[in-house]
């Protein structure tokens, strides 16, 4: 499945609490967000999975990052998750994704990985860590990979620095600790997120 929410901006909520998920993810949502990752190594991460597909189902993509292993895919399966981000390449969790119908984005950083994630199937890429590489090295990967393949940006993105690498052919990004950081208040996570969706509109207007 192919990325089609209407902003290509992913809330990744790593070490988020089961009982924090609904105020954050509410404040997000207010903001513009429609997609939403809360990676496996957060605690609880199968409550606070399930609490945010049973909240936030019907208005958000509700996923998962850091996934690992095939075997956690049939988990999130179950708990009706819709989204699989990975860090790397395993062509097992790729496949496993696509076979359930979910919106697969695995983590690459060069132009092999990104043909071993496409022939297994992947709809969406994620250049990680992109600020690692910056800009001009997603432009140069970017020439060579199918023009149809939406490529994200993750790692080190800021509300500053977005715009290089949509310019760089991004489609958009995924934000980690410059939206969200374990403890901060919902107050601070509904400003950083006000912050980000201004700094992509600027792309739409």
């Amino acid at each position: 499945m192919s990325w089609k929410t209407k902003i290509p901006l992913i809330a990744i909520l790593r070490g988020i609490k089961a009982e924090e998920v609904v105020e954050h993810i509410d404040v997000l949502i207010d903001a513009g967000f429609d997609t939403i990752e809360i990676p496996l190594n957060s605690p609880d991460w199968q409550k606070s999975i399930a609490i945010a597909v049973n909240t936030f189902g019907d208005k958000a993509l509700i996923g998962a990052g850091t996934v690992l292993k095939s075997s956690q895919v049939d988990e999130l399966n179950q708990l009706g998750c819709k989204l699989i981000v990975t860090p790397n390449i395993n062509p097992a969790v790729i496949k496993k994704a696509v076979e359930y119908g979910m919106v697969v984005c695995p983590g690459c950083a060069t132009a092999t990985e990104a043909f071993e994630a496409i022939d297994a199937g992947a709809q969406n890429l994620k250049i990680f860590p992109s600020v690692a590489f910056g800009p001009s090295y997603i432009k140069a990967l970017k020439a060579v990979l199918p023009k149809d393949i939406p490529v994200f940006s993750v790692g080190g993105i800021t509300p500053e620095n977005l715009h290089e690498y949509i310019n760089a052919g991004c489609i958009g990004a995924g934000l980690g600790s410059d939206l969200y950081k374990v403890g901060q208040t919902v107050e601070i996570t509904k400003q950083k997120a006000i912050s980000f969706i201004n700094a992509y509109s600027i792309f739409n207007n």
